[in-house]
């Protein structure tokens, strides 16, 4: 499975202030992940562990069955999921053939632990979401 493109994490808020190393370093621990159209990529209230950020393709987030947005390449979704392996606070299905680049918290973490810039990074992420959501 391939690593992902560096150029496509830089494009994430969560990682747009890292070194390029930080991103080589990153990019490794990603996989390559792709899911066909109508494919329901996680499902809001059952568990999770990925973080996913889409290199092509669409997707439609949607939130107690009602559509929320609409996901596309560069966008990413399961930031929390990297935190803890908690229930999904929204459903993902690919509109489109959707190819990603994933990460799971147990990749994720050693990463955190030995940069708290990616630490730092993440809990700002988080509580911008987290006042959005609150806001709504």
């Amino acid at each position: 499975m391939a690593e992902a493109p560096v150029e496509l994490l830089q494009r994430v808020p969560l990682f747009a202030d890292f070194d390029r190393g930080d991103l080589q370093r990153l990019a490794r621990s990603f996989k390559e992940r792709t899911f066909d159209a109508g494919s329901t990529v996680a499902q809001e209230g059952k568990g999770g562990a990925g973080f996913f950020v889409i290199e092509s393709g669409e997707a439609t987030v949607s939130v107690r069955g009602g559509e929320h947005g609409k996901l596309g390449p560069g966008d990413y979704f399961g930031e929390i999921a990297l935190i803890d392996d908690g229930a999904r606070s929204a459903t993902i299905t690919a509109e489109s053939d959707l190819h990603c680049y994933g990460l799971t918290s147990w990749e994720f973490r050693p990463l955190v632990e030995s940069n708290a810039s990616i630490a730092w990074k993440l809990l700002e992420t988080l509580a911008k979401r987290l006042r959005a959501a609150q806001q709504r």
